[in-house]
């Protein structure tokens, strides 16, 4: 093939370290924003951007040269460090570690863009850790307890 044609949907998840302030409802939309514009400087397309104080969602299209890794860590990074400009309250402001990531077919985009935008309304219901639990039990990964919800 003369080129490389891609379109990979990648739904994202990760939290706040247990050991930082969550992030404050006030902020989020600013955070979802500026999360956004570095999704787009790496060449990725965003598409829903939510989450909790403690948490958040990402939708979009996995650039063409980059591995998801590699994906998660610069936003992860450069949100960190952007974040903690905002106030002093986020001076010990840091993402946990690790990060979950899902395929999305474009057949249930719709639905899983959603249910990012609405997280508010589904953690009335559920916890974050089941949630969690219930993405990684629908996509089949296998994970021990004792290390998958902890710093």
């Amino acid at each position: 093939m003369a080129s490389s044609l891609v379109k990979i949907n990648v739904h994202i998840i990760f939290h706040v370290k247990s050991t930082s302030a969550p992030m404050r409802t006030s902020d989020l939309t600013r955070i979802f924003s500026y999360i956004g514009g570095i999704l787009k400087n790496i060449g990725s397309i965003p598409i829903a951007i939510g989450g909790m104080p403690d948490h958040i969602h990402i939708l979009s299209s996995l650039p063409s040269n980059m591995s998801i890794s590699d994906m998660v860590r610069i936003v992860k990074t450069e949100s960190c460090r952007w974040i903690k400009t905002l106030d002093d309250y986020y001076e010990c402001f840091s993402w946990q570690s690790g990060y979950g990531a899902f395929s999305v077919s474009p057949s249930i985009l719709e639905r899983t863009a959603n249910y990012i935008m609405n997280q508010a309304e589904h953690h009335k219901a559920r916890t974050f850790i089941e949630e969690y639990k219930t993405l990684l039990s629908a996509y089949g990964i296998p994970y021990d307890e004792r290390y998958a919800f902890s710093d």
